[in-house]
């Protein structure tokens, strides 16, 4: 299988195979490719084109496509197919994705399939749907062994050769009580060593990790990576275990969560893409450009305050975007760590409030440094003692401020449920611009007479 692949000798390969109607060599390309780089090329197929090559696979390479598919191209191939195509081709696919597949289409389709389906997939699929697409119950899949504590360990390995191929993990076997409750794992290892009779109640280890289904799937994410999991059991409010979450079904949950964060932070939707049609993209940007707007009105009539001085001394307007410039690129040093923190599961406002000591103390010693700097080029350009001064003074009240609400708004935010990563970035700009302008200004106000 070749992973590093010319996307345009893809291309080429497909429509030949497709003009030649070679079902042959239409299986060789899915063996010979990976199925991401394969949906790479399909995506930019004509409707005619994509149809005729999925037709030359079977099901199970379809399954295989479709699970690797982005949104878009999921439902334009489900549109080539039947409803009892599709069910076919479903079970190839693992319950999680099919339930992701279904949440994409339209209400009709979706029942039409859900009717279809044996009564056992259908309610499965229905309690995955019902959760939040971000929720741990909406990541989940179902494809777990359970058993119950009561069964011998000869009783158990019969189950477990019924169940097992269509399981994601066997290595650990999930065990429950009568009511289907989390008591705890049993390694597979533990059971094949064991005597047939022995109990498996006698094999349980404990498995303290567990999260609730309609948590936030960012809470699972954090739990397999601050414990290093290999699985998380999914349950419901009376521990009754749903499915699992693995680690390697996290990967894209922190890739996802991760992208969210970085739009939110620069003002755009999470649901925009770089090919996401005009009016999306506007309906997307523009409230968060109408909110920077008035935050800069704000800055605006801060500077406003202090024209009289500005027209006196007009070396100030050139000197005074180097303090508002250098407090907001502090402050977003300390709002970075903090997000990243606060998405690690690994920071409080309770716990970690000292900890805004050592901005104030970054603050402090980075301003000097980069204060005396600026202050130094100020001099040689305008040789006035008193300008650099104010701008060294100014650096270090401002790189002192920005550390402290680059610290603490985020952790403000995430206590009371508000989303740090949308809220922060907008309140410090808008607080380094405001302060920086008024202590500069100020300063400058205040010393007058030496700058004139």
């Amino acid at each position: 299988m070749e992973y590093e692949t010319s996307y345009d000798e893809l291309m080429e390969r497909i429509k030949e195979i497709i003009r030649a109607g070679d079902v042959t060599k239409t299986r060789t390309i899915y063996e010979e490719y990976h199925a991401v780089d394969i949906d790479e090329v399909l995506e930019d197929m004509e409707a005619s084109e994509l149809q005729y090559f999925l037709f030359m696979l079977d099901p199970e390479m379809v399954a295989d496509l479709m699970e690797n598919a982005e949104d878009d191209l999921q439902i334009r191939m489900t549109n080539f197919y039947s409803t009892k195509e599709l069910i076919e081709i479903f079970s190839y696919m693992s319950n999680a994705d099919v339930a992701d597949l279904l949440g994409l289409m339209g209400t009709k389709r979706r029942k039409d399939l859900l009717n279809y389906m044996k009564k056992s997939d259908s309610n499965t699929l229905q309690m995955i749907l019902s959760y939040d697409e971000e929720s741990a119950g909406g990541v989940m899949t179902t494809e777990f062994l359970s058993l119950k504590q009561t069964l011998s360990v000869g009783e158990a390995l019969l189950k477990i050769k019924e169940i097992a191929p269509t399981t994601e993990i066997i290595e650990s076997i999930f065990i429950t009580d009568n009511l289907h409750r989390l008591v705890g794992i049993v390694d597979l290892r533990d059971i094949l060593v064991a005597a047939g009779f022995t109990p498996l109640s006698d094999l349980i280890q404990d498995h303290p990790f567990f999260i609730y289904a309609d948590q936030d799937q960012e809470d699972a994410a954090n739990l397999i990576y601050k414990y290093d999991l290999k699985y998380l059991p999914v349950v419901n409010k009376n521990m009754a275990i749903l499915g699992i979450i693995t680690s390697e079904d996290i990967i894209e949950v922190m890739e996802q969560e991760h992208s969210e964060d970085i739009l939110a932070m620069s003002g755009v939707s999470k649901d925009e893409e770089y090919d996401s049609n005009f009016f999306e993209s506007i309906k997307s940007r523009l409230p968060w450009l109408v909110i920077n707007l008035f935050t800069a009105f704000m800055a605006s009539a801060v500077v406003s305050m202090f024209e009289s001085t500005i027209s006196q001394v007009v070396a100030l307007a050139a000197a005074m975007p180097i303090v508002t410039g250098m407090g907001g690129n502090a402050g977003n040093q300390a709002l970075s760590i903090v997000l990243t923190s606060i998405a690690r599961d690994e920071m409080e406002l309770k716990e970690d409030f000292p900890l805004v000591l050592k901005e104030i103390g970054l603050g402090l010693f980075d301003g000097a440094m980069i204060g005396l700097l600026a202050g130094i080029v100020l001099y040689f350009k305008y040789y006035n003692f008193f300008l650099s001064f104010i701008i060294f003074a100014a650096m270090i009240l401002n790189m002192i401020i920005a550390g402290i609400v680059g610290f603490l708004l985020p952790l403000l935010f995430d206590h009371f449920e508000i989303d740090p990563a949308i809220s922060s970035p907008i309140f410090l700009t808008t607080c380094t611009d405001i302060f920086g302008f008024f202590i500069f200004l100020g300063l400058a106000t205040t010393l007058l007479p030496k700058l004139i």
